[in-house]
């Protein structure tokens, strides 16, 4: 059954995003959140918890959280609940016109809102994209964040600016040579905040330029980044990193990772599905 209508796809062509609403079950989504409290060894229902930790910075990673609210946990069962789940899959398969796909080890968002009195927690967002644009040339890709809670405009959840995918070429002839081939210049573009309901997957193409926002609200933003590619062939290197970040509850090569090292210490490997096993490349599509 497929998961994108024709007024989706009208949609994802005009704006370059799209939401799938239900993408998960509610069971689903309340063990990730709980999931993500144990590892930030933060009380949902005490505010004053959620500030425990500084940022971590590129000079001290002693912190399993960012200032945008990345999250250092990439391997939780929960968090490959989400990953296998068939609707998710088939949602990312329908944008590619491809079954045979590979998922991202990626990490969690917990975006607390912004105190005056928790100045390291005053993340205003940011608007990017995930790829040096001066590079040709620029192959298709997308990305995907699944909203874990109810999130409103007002708090740090995904913003972008809404078909600049189909504009770029243009707009980037306008600009100097010297540009930020990584964040564009923000002038005459107009940068909308995306609300969603829990359990919404929002996938957007990788040429959209996005972000999350600054939290102004009394809630924390909670999301999951899910996005899905083919998977490569002739890739054994790439799949044996994957299989192993998988086994010893770890971030691949490159990702900032845990320094407390609680996956590894605290949790068993995650078990998958059929699905999962082919979405990690334990097993290969036929």
């Amino acid at each position: 059954m497929t998961v994108l209508s024709k007024s989706d796809w009208n949609f994802w062509q005009e704006n370059g995003y799209v939401i799938i609403p239900n993408a998960v079950p509610q069971e689903q989504l309340d063990r990730t959140v709980e999931a993500i409290w144990w590892f930030l060894d933060m009380d949902p229902n005490d505010s004053n918890t959620w500030y425990r930790y500084k940022p971590y910075t590129r000079e001290d990673r002693s912190s399993p959280i960012s200032g945008a609210g990345m999250v250092e946990m990439y391997q939780h069962q929960a968090l490959w609940d989400n990953r296998q789940y068939p609707r998710v899959y088939q949602a990312f398969s329908e944008i590619w016109d491809d079954e045979k796909l590979w998922v991202s080890l990626d990490r969690a968002n917990m975006k607390p809102p912004a105190r005056p009195d928790q100045p390291d927690w005053g993340h205003k967002g940011m608007i990017h994209w995930d790829l040096d644009t001066s590079r040709r040339p620029i192959e298709f890709g997308v990305q995907g964040v699944l909203f874990l809670t109810d999130t409103d405009e007002n708090q740090g959840g995904f913003q972008c600016v809404p078909g600049f995918n189909n504009t770029f070429e243009e707009w980037v002839k306008t600009q100097p040579e010297d540009r930020n081939p990584n964040a564009p210049d923000l002038t005459d573009l107009e940068v909308k905040a995306i609300p969603g309901k829990a359990g919404d997957l929002l996938i957007w193409h990788r040429l959209l330029a996005h972000g999350n926002g600054h939290n102004l609200s009394d809630k924390p933003r909670l999301a999951q980044y899910i996005t899905m590619s083919p998977a490569p062939e002739d890739a054994d290197e790439s799949r044996k990193a994957r299989v192993s970040a998988w086994q010893e509850r770890r971030a691949m090569h490159g990702w900032p990772g845990d320094s407390r090292d609680w996956e590894q210490s605290r949790l068993k490997t995650a078990e998958l599905t059929t699905l999962g096993k082919k979405l990690l490349g334990v097993e290969l599509w036929d």
